[in-house]
């Protein structure tokens, strides 16, 4: 259950209704997820959360799946079970097959068991792994 309500396109101010307009035409799609509808409460939250995306997500140096598949491994491990639906479904929207998805959790399964190691016995880090 949501702590704020959502706001559907129909009882969005006109402020709203413009970032939902560019949601929908930048993601080819009809619907506004939950995410967005809950953070139009905030207009200026909602219109700068949707500026981070657009910049962030964007095509870069990584390309659209590696980005999707980053956020996949964090939500996962931030216990975010929105945002890894959302970024499993945005990731499989980009080429994702289930053997990624599958390798993908045991590499992030590996990850926390090994950082959780190396933070609990505060292990020194080698110098050969620091920046010259």
């Amino acid at each position: 259950m949501a702590l704020m309500k959502a706001i559907e396109y129909a009882q969005a101010t006109p402020e709203v209704r413009a970032v939902y307009d560019e949601i929908m035409r930048t993601r080819n799609t009809d619907w506004i997820n939950n995410f967005w509808k809950v953070l139009a409460n905030d207009p200026a939250l909602l219109r700068r959360i949707w500026e981070n995306v657009r910049q962030v997500m964007a095509p870069g140096a990584l390309d659209p799946l590696v980005k999707e598949m980053v956020y996949v491994a964090v939500s996962a491990t931030n216990g975010c079970e929105y945002c890894t639906f959302s970024h499993t479904a945005g990731a499989r929207s980009k080429g994702m097959s289930d053997a990624m998805f599958t390798e993908l959790m045991a590499v992030v399964g590996l990850a926390n068991e090994t950082n959780r190691l190396a933070n609990g016995l505060r292990i020194e880090v080698d110098p050969q792994f620091l920046p010259r």
